[in-house]
């Protein structure tokens, strides 16, 4: 039987960490940054642990 198959979309949003848990980015700072204020985007910027209730669908999807 085949390999089952990494959900290519999942491949590029999500990263695991070192100790197993999944990093994501923020959304909101692709378009219409002119509004929003210099903080908002910096925090924006950085990444963040998805939470623990979406942690076990995400890392279905990148097996």
């Amino acid at each position: 039987m085949p390999k089952m198959k990494s959900k290519s979309g999942a491949k590029k949003r999500f990263a695991l960490t070192g100790t197993g848990k999944v990093k994501r980015k923020h959304a909101n700072h692709n378009h219409i940054l002119t509004k929003k204020h210099k903080k908002r985007k910096r925090n924006l910027q950085k990444t963040t642990l998805v939470s623990k209730v979406d942690q076990k669908g995400i890392l279905a999807l990148l097996k």
